[in-house]
């Protein structure tokens, strides 16, 4: 037997995550791909895998600690042919390089007042660069992570109003985020309650959507789509499905008209800078998926939608929706989107006003299809229509340009051999 040292793998451009629950105790036995702990940062929760089956020696971390990528999670004893390489660790005597010097070089050579002011904040890289995006001040924001440390959470909670500055001066004044709170009341005094906490992703989630709807103007076009040959021809494609052991859905329809109309209409797949002066127009066609999990809502990516087939999309929906369910998805596997699709299909309704995904433009709502009548000659024909809510937003996007979207992608639905020309 050997021992390894479990690290915390990559979690993408992610530091001080948090871990919310631990697995395994010392003297368990694990089986490679067991899931020793789980974390949760500000897009979703994931499962730390077990590298390798043996049996746990120590567990150095519990449940609140912050780790990042390299962190010792714990000791495995294995089967010495098992072991694998762990990280070089630096040579005693010789410090480390650090995150906050390449940033604190960058700043210097931008030359950028804002920017060097943030020297002596302790923030890492990343949310310095979100910082600077946001133009916000670190210099007035209290940390909540470790020693101090300031958090995406913080730079959210900042921007919505919930963050006190931390020389005691007034909250933030940047565009809309200098509302009122709304007043707190003692809902004890009406009857019985109960206080239930919101877990993190619910919380970040908010956060982020309120920062959208406050940020962006939304406008909201409905329309319907004929999907009576479509469902035809998905019912048509059961057995073929099932042989390659997939199920196609309607989503992933959609997913492939949605990518054919970002090419015909490119605003649509297309981010507003930040100066709020220049569109950057994407090249590449990627679309978020909207998944309801237990621990709240997350949106994994599915890339090159547009040079897959619909087995190979249907097969990477279930994989990926799989993952979001059981807390396995990675940082990266939520980002990059074009755009975003929210299906309630599944659950109901007629029709809704899905928040766009800044900073995306664009964001396609779907519910429930059902029976219509729809004129015919003289009479009325019983069709399968299908809800379809696009939110846009109109500095980028106006009315005619929605509606122009909104009916081509209904063609395209509506007649699937589109997509092949």
């Amino acid at each position: 037997m050997a021992t390894q040292e479990i690290l915390v793998p990559d979690i993408g451009d992610f530091q001080d995550v948090d871990i919310i629950e631990v697995l395994v105790d010392a003297g368990d036995t694990v089986s490679v791909d067991d899931p020793l702990i789980t974390l949760e940062s500000d897009k979703a929760s994931m499962d730390v895998p077990a590298p390798a089956a043996g049996r746990v020696e120590t567990v150095k971390v519990k449940v609140g600690d912050k780790v990042s990528e390299g962190d010792s999670i714990l000791r495995l004893s294995v089967q010495a042919g098992e072991v694998l390489p762990t990280a070089p660790e630096p040579h005693a005597g010789t410090a480390a390089p650090t995150p906050v010097d390449r940033d604190t070089l960058a700043a210097a050579a931008t030359d950028t007042p804002a920017e060097v002011s943030f020297e002596r904040v302790h923030a890492s890289p990343s949310v310095r660069r979100i910082a600077r995006e946001r133009r916000i001040d670190l210099r007035r924001i209290q940390g909540s992570g470790r020693k101090g440390r300031i958090t995406t959470a913080d730079l959210d909670a900042w921007e919505t109003g919930a963050a006190a500055p931390s020389d005691g001066g007034a909250g933030p004044v940047s565009t809309g985020t200098g509302i009122p709170a709304i007043p707190a009341q003692d809902f004890s005094k009406f009857g019985e309650i109960e206080t239930l906490a919101l877990n993190k992703i619910k919380r970040l989630t908010g956060a982020n959507l309120s920062r959208a709807w406050l940020n962006v103007p939304h406008v909201t076009h409905h329309d319907e789509a004929d999907i009576t040959e479509l469902e035809a021809f998905r019912q048509a494609l059961k057995p073929r499905a099932e042989q390659a052991g997939v199920r196609v859905t309607l989503l992933s329809f959609f997913m492939k008209a949605l990518a054919t109309t970002l090419k015909t209409f490119p605003t649509f797949n297309a981010s507003l800078d930040p100066s709020g002066e220049t569109l950057i127009v994407k090249k590449y066609y990627h679309i978020g998926v909207a998944v309801d999990t237990p621990n709240g809502l997350v949106v994994p990516v599915l890339r090159d939608v547009d040079q897959k087939g619909l087995f190979e999309l249907s097969a990477e929906l279930m994989d990926i929706s799989a993952k979001a369910r059981d807390k396995k998805l990675k940082p990266g596997d939520m980002q990059g989107a074009s755009m975003t699709i929210s299906s309630l299909g599944g659950i109901g309704g007629t029709s809704f006003t899905p928040i766009v995904n800044a900073p995306e433009v664009a964001i396609l709502g779907l519910t429930r299809s059902q029976q219509k009548p729809v004129p015919k000659g003289d009479g009325f024909e019983f069709r399968l229509m299908q809800p379809m809510s696009l939110s846009y937003d109109h500095r980028v996007i106006d009315g005619a340009e929605a509606a122009r979207f909104v009916r081509h992608l209904g063609v395209l639905v509506n007649d699937i051999r589109l997509l092949l020309t």
